[in-house]
């Protein structure tokens, strides 16, 4: 199953609203990091309200999407981090220094025009 990726003018948008498995999560990478190079985005939220646990490869897999959209010139805001997801993040040592969070995806939006604009 693919997750959306959806655009809104030069940011995606993604609302992960499904468990998470191991390809599921790769498949997902490879998307987002393709849908970057292929617009030009400079920002995407990621809203994680829907996802309750997360493994240590899913973990893995998170952080690497966010040091590899960074990479490509994209800066990214995690929106809806429930506390699970929060402690297995900081248990793995996924570290995710400079990434904005917000409460949700409204806010989240907002944050990242605030960053590239502000």
């Amino acid at each position: 199953m693919r997750i959306p990726i959806l655009k809104l003018n030069q940011y995606l948008l993604i609302s992960i609203q499904i468990e998470l498995d191991d390809q599921t999560a790769l498949q997902f990478q490879e998307d987002l990091l393709g849908k970057i190079h292929e617009v030009g985005s400079t920002g995407v939220v990621i809203d994680l309200t829907s996802v309750d646990m997360i493994d240590s490869f899913i973990a893995k897999v998170l952080g690497d999407v966010v040091d590899m959209s960074n990479l490509m010139g994209a800066r990214v805001v995690l929106t809806g981090i429930r506390p699970a997801v929060a402690i297995t993040l900081i248990d793995m040592g996924i570290k995710l220094e400079g990434v904005s969070t917000a409460l949700d995806l409204e806010q989240g939006l907002a944050s990242l025009q605030q960053e590239l604009e502000g």
